[in-house]
């Protein structure tokens, strides 16, 4: 009954260009595999036999506030939050847990990212479940995922004593270890990746900031001080404080350094959806590991990912023949073709356009 859910969508989503641009980033885009919903419409969906959208807050920029509210109309309009300035994730949840405090002062609160994908979702209710659970019994909570390869890109948490079944306490959180050093993580059993998942009671989360952000904090004591002026007041205030307060993340600023802290260690078919090469790797393929479109087709060719988020069903074809190893995404305005290998090296193309001016392709 006290459970509320805080989910991040102020990402831009810069290495799936052509899709996603600034009004429309990955979040409010349909590219997880074999699938027509939004990634942002799937983590309410998801969250459904959890938290009603009655209590879910979505922090995203003041720019996508109306485009966030039309992809989910049933979470109320005042529960879009617009962040004032992106200054990284500590602000914006120090900001929401405030107001769902306010709100419910018995507040459990969890933080969930808006763009991944789960493959298992049974098994994600499950542990958030008990995440949830842990966060009510007292320590801030995080979700750890069981790596299922060496990976370089992600951080890493590494578990400690076992507190109760499936719940660790933390031992510390690694940084992107180089590949020899991700290689022992994953054999020593010990490791995980770390979600960007979080769960909390509000009350706790307000006093590990207190504690560990005490510039953060007399920000939000300001917003706070400020809404009982009224409406208006608390705007001006809650510009101010995202302007002044420095770009950090939740991870640094506070569960790096709070103690204690729970890892619920889960494996329900993760991936991040970092880039086209992940499209590419949850797809269903042909037998020559092509991953295509219906109006698309491929002749000597493998292991291509063709991707069409064009505005109308035009008809348009996509053909690849002899091509091996290609992620090609056709929208309205843009081709965009890359070797599956550099997919995470897109976002070049928007720092390109941005230094040539070409905002209309931003």
């Amino acid at each position: 009954m006290n459970t509320y859910a805080v989910i991040l969508a102020g990402g831009s989503g810069t290495r799936f260009w052509p899709a996603s641009r600034r009004l429309r980033p990955k979040q409010l885009l349909p590219v997880a595999p074999n699938s027509d919903e939004l990634l942002l419409e799937a983590t309410v969906r998801r969250l459904r036999p959890l938290v009603p959208p009655e209590k879910i807050l979505v922090a995203t920029g003041t720019h996508l506030v109306d485009a966030v509210r039309a992809a989910l109309p049933a979470v109320p309009p005042s529960s879009v939050l617009g962040e004032p300035v992106a200054r990284n994730t500590a602000p914006c949840i120090g900001w929401a847990t405030q107001l769902i405090q306010r709100r419910d002062p018995d507040a459990t609160v969890m933080v969930l990212p808006s763009d991944h994908h789960i493959a298992d979702e049974a098994a994600f209710v499950a542990a958030l479940e008990r995440a949830v659970a842990s966060a009510e019994s007292g320590p801030i909570t995080t979700i750890g995922l069981s790596p299922a390869r060496p990976e370089t890109g992600y951080g890493y948490i590494e578990r400690g004593e076992q507190i109760s079944t499936g719940i660790w306490r933390v031992a510390r959180f690694v940084e992107k270890p180089a590949l020899a050093r991700a290689k022992e993580y994953v054999q020593s059993g010990r490791y995980f990746w770390n979600s960007g998942m979080f769960f909390f009671r509000a009350a706790a989360m307000l006093e590990a900031i207190s504690e560990h952000a005490p510039a953060l904090h007399a920000g939000l004591e300001r917003i706070r001080d400020a809404a009982r002026s009224g409406a208006e007041r608390e705007r001006e205030e809650t510009v101010r404080m995202f302007e002044a307060t420095e770009s950090v993340s939740i991870d640094y600023a506070i569960m790096e350094r709070v103690s204690p802290l729970n890892l619920v260690p889960a494996e329900f078919g993760w991936s991040d959806l970092g880039s086209w090469q992940a499209v590419w790797e949850l797809s269903e393929k042909d037998p020559r590991g092509n991953a295509l479109e219906t109006n698309s087709l491929a002749l000597d060719a493998r292991r291509n990912l063709v991707r069409s988020l064009r505005s109308a069903a035009d008809g348009r074809a996509v053909v690849l023949l002899g091509v091996d190893d290609l992620c090609v995404v056709d929208t309205d305005d843009a081709l965009l073709v890359v070797a599956r290998e550099r997919a995470q090296d897109v976002r070049l193309v928007t720092e390109e356009l941005r230094a040539r001016g070409e905002k209309d392709k931003l």
